[in-house]
């Protein structure tokens, strides 16, 4: 490498660092803020009651001012039915079926926790979607005072293994009831809430808030690369798919239309809530810890939706709470759209994952169970459909690297800056006769882009995967490390992944092989060369060592492949002495201009006018 390369690649480096830095800086700031819009929200909800007498003062009673006498606490709640409520403790009540383990409490009626049967966290320790006491699902309404329903232990009415049902009573005879119940073989929860007799809610009351709040914990291995993966969704009426926050970065955001359904996603895990009726409206906030966060939690995630009530009746208010894997296949037959929130890409990615390569994975699992081959053999068919494009591909570079002889004579025979269009049409002329199209290469490559892209987003988000080993990696959903770092080191993280290095590597020879085309004195060629062969594979190494090793493992696949390709091409179906002997048999000889040539010259002949006008100005 000369000087110039040397300088550039020292620049490109630099600013790679100086990004990562930059960006580093900025998502701490970004996080603070976050974190202060998370924190006002506690604010805003206790505001809530004030704000609804404001505008409400007709359905407002203030209760008639009591002495206290000497030594006793004053009522917090005029009702003494929620008064009673609000001083109990609360108990736990434990729902199973053969999927998960959901328990409730008391004390709002509400998820308490819930363990997923089968699955287990990277440690081997049992796998919570959220642990004792990290959730929170309250209902707020003004019934005469303004009450949430997390403040007050309910009464337990029902209690068997898969069905449970909590009531709090009012001095008038009325109650709110939440009900939960589990069906066998799913991870669906079943949920109730029922207002009976509730006289004391006035008439002009419209709605009723429905808050929930989840913190998630870390179930895998890669930090990085679970945050990345973990998210909140909504999903509003005839939207193509939900709306996504976060994907390792904090977020809010307000919605004043319909909400049919959201969800709180980790990597591989989520929790979705299905009411039968949609949400009027709703706020969303969701912020992540820090990857030194001594419990080990992933994410906070905060939905404060709105629904829209009609008081003076009796109402229930059904809704479903899925709790169970992010698994394709399992969310699609609620047909609910739920299986949208997996990241398969756009429309043209999407379809072919969801119509190729996932019918495919499964079809080759129900005979193998050893994940590594999977891959290996869904490499091999997917090279097999793109063989005739890549064939093209690969026969048109290997006749241009026949004519690098020639290619080399014509930059010694036009060297000057002026001669650039000259000898571009002494190279067009070369390539026709010999039959080459310089396109050939480039469009098929983009035709299987799609593909690599396909590839790129379905092993990160692929449950199947998930703690299946294959040779030195223990869990092919995230990194291999044969090396631990013990700190963490810029752009590559506290680890070293050996399937990326492979890759990287592979690359590397992969861009030698390809690129040994271009001529060695011409400098953009020896820029697009120093870009394939070295700053492609260093880049693709930084953003997969801490990445699936399922998908470094197929990339390395795809490209020895490739190289194989490649070499029974140019072996057996090339032959540069034919190609050679073909130009210069045709030397002399005219040949039918392409509509491109002929642009080429009408450009190079106004050029040269424009030459010989200045030329005279002088």
């Amino acid at each position: 490498m000369d000087k110039n390369t040397i300088t550039g690649f020292i620049l490109m480096a630099a600013i790679l660092f100086g990004f990562t830095f930059y960006q580093s800086k900025q998502s701490e700031k970004y996080n603070a803020e976050q974190q202060r819009i998370a924190d006002s929200l506690e604010l805003v909800r206790k505001a809530d009651s004030i704000a609804y007498a404001a505008a409400n003062p007709q359905a407002v009673t203030e209760p008639a001012v009591q002495e206290t006498p000497a030594g006793q606490q004053s009522p917090v709640y005029k009702d003494a039915g929620l008064e009673k409520a609000h001083a109990g403790e609360g108990s736990i009540v434990t729902l199973e079926n053969d999927k998960i383990v959901l328990e409730l409490s008391s004390r709002g009626a509400q998820p308490y926790s819930v363990k997923i049967k089968d699955f287990y966290n990277y440690d081997s320790t049992a796998l919570y979607l959220f642990k004792p006491g990290m959730s929170e699902y309250a209902v707020s309404v003004y019934a005469g005072e303004y009450i949430r329903t997390s403040d007050f232990d309910f009464q337990i009415v029902r209690q068997e293994k898969d069905k449970a049902a909590f009531r709090l009573y009012f001095a008038d005879g009325g109650y709110i009831e939440q009900s939960y119940s589990l069906e066998e073989g799913s991870y669906m929860a079943h949920n109730e809430l029922s207002f009976v007799g509730m006289n004391s809610i006035p008439r002009n009351v419209s709605s009723l808030d429905v808050d929930f709040s989840m913190t998630i914990p870390r179930m895998e291995k890669g930090f990085k690369n679970e945050s990345q993966y973990s998210k909140l969704d909504f999903y509003q009426p005839g939207d193509k798919k939900p709306v996504e926050i976060g994907r390792g970065r904090n977020g809010s955001k307000r919605v004043n239309s319909k909400v049919e359904w959201f969800a709180f996603q980790q990597q591989f895990f989520s929790a979705i809530f299905s009411p039968a009726e949609a949400f009027s409206e709703g706020d969303f906030a969701l912020s992540f810890f820090s990857q030194e966060d001594a419990d080990r939690n992933l994410m906070t995630c905060n939905a404060r939706m709105r629904r829209d009530f009609r008081p003076g009746q009796d109402l229930t208010v059904p809704m479903d709470m899925y709790f169970g894997p992010s698994h394709y296949n399992t969310l699609k037959k609620y047909d609910r759209k739920f299986e949208k929130i997996i990241p398969l890409g756009g429309w043209l990615v999407g379809w072919f994952t969801k119509f190729v390569i996932i019918p495919l994975f499964n079809f080759l699992h129900k005979g193998i169970s050893n994940y590594g081959i999977i891959i290996l053999l869904m490499t091999l068919f997917i090279k097999m459909v793109v063989l005739p494009f890549t064939y093209k591909s690969y026969a048109s570079s290997s006749k241009m690297q026949a004519l690098k002889p020639e290619i080399e004579k014509l930059n010694e025979r036009y060297p000057k800056q002026e001669d650039a269009m000259k000898k571009q049409q002494a190279t067009m002329d070369l390539y026709r006769r010999a039959g080459v199209n310089p396109m050939g290469g480039c469009l098929p490559m983009l035709l299987t882009f799609p593909i690599l892209w396909a590839m790129f987003r379905f092993f990160p988000a692929s449950i199947e995967l998930r703690q299946q080993s294959f040779l030195w990696a223990d869990d092919l959903s995230t990194y291999d490390a044969i090396f631990e770092f013990g700190r963490r080191i810029p752009l590559i993280g506290d680890h070293l992944s050996l399937f990326a290095l492979l890759m990287a590597v592979t690359m590397w020879v992969y861009s030698k092989m390809t690129m040994s085309n271009q001529a060695s004195n011409d400098p953009n060629a020896q820029s697009m060369q120093f870009m394939s062969v070295w700053m492609m594979p260093i880049m693709m190494f930084f953003i997969c060592n801490s990445l699936s090793a399922a998908l470094s493992y197929y990339y390395l696949l795809s490209q020895l492949i490739s190289m194989v390709e490649i070499w029974v091409i140019r072996k057996f179906f090339v032959h540069p002495e034919e190609i050679l002997a073909k130009v210069r048999a045709s030397e002399g000889k005219p040949l039918p201009k392409s509509k491109w040539q002929q642009r080429l010259e009408e450009a190079q002949r106004m050029q040269a006018q424009q030459q010989r006008q200045q030329n005279r100005r002088k």
